[in-house]
C-alpha cells in the first residue's frame, strides 16, 4: 500500500510538472506571437510619407546660403527617406544627416562649386534631367532651386 501512495503521489508530481511545462510553452508561444506581431505593425507601419507642401517650410535668404541651415534642412524634408536617399537607399547617395561630405564626394560629381547651372545636382532638381528629383514628389519651388544654386554659386562650403 505504502509503494502504490508513493507511486500515486510521483504520479500526480509528474502530472503536475507536465501541465506546468505545457503552461510554460503555450505562454512563450503566445509571447513569441505577440513579439512578431508587434514588430510586423512596426515594420509595415513605418512608411516613408511626407506631406505634398512639407519642403515648403525651408526657405532661402537671397544670399550667404547656409548648407547646415539650408541645403542639409531641404535635404532632410524632402531627399533623406530610406526608400529615396536615405541609409537603404537603391540610389546610391545617402543623404541622412550629416551629408555634406556625401553629397560632395558622390561620383558622378554632382555639385560644380561656383557652377550651379553645370551641377548635375541642380539639373536634376530643375528638370533638365530626368528623372527630376525629388522622384514622385512635388517639385522643390523657385525659391528652393534658386537657393541651391545661390549655395552652389557662392562656393557650395560646409557652412
Amino acid at each position: 500500500m505504502f509503494n502504490r501512495l508513493q507511486s500515486d503521489e510521483h504520479f500526480n508530481i509528474l502530472k503536475m510538472m507536465n501541465n506546468a511545462s505545457r503552461r510554460r510553452r503555450s505562454f512563450f508561444g503566445f509571447l513569441v506571437l505577440v513579439t512578431a506581431g508587434a514588430f510586423a505593425f512596426l515594420i509595415n507601419s513605418c512608411e516613408d510619407v511626407v506631406e505634398p507642401d512639407q519642403t515648403i517650410g525651408v526657405v532661402f535668404p537671397d544670399s550667404n546660403v547656409s548648407y547646415s541651415q539650408h541645403i542639409e534642412p531641404l535635404f532632410q524634408q524632402g531627399c533623406a527617406f530610406s526608400s529615396c536617399h536615405g541609409t537603404a537607399s537603391q540610389a546610391g547617395l545617402n543623404l541622412e544627416s550629416p551629408s555634406y561630405s556625401k553629397l560632395m564626394n558622390h561620383q558622378p560629381r554632382l555639385v560644380v562649386a561656383m557652377e550651379a547651372e553645370n551641377s548635375l545636382l541642380v539639373q536634376r532638381l530643375d528638370g533638365r534631367i530626368q528623372p527630376q528629383m525629388p522622384l514622385n514628389r512635388k517639385p522643390l519651388n523657385e525659391n528652393q532651386i534658386n537657393g541651391v544654386k545661390k549655395w552652389i554659386n557662392e562656393g557650395a562650403a560646409n557652412n
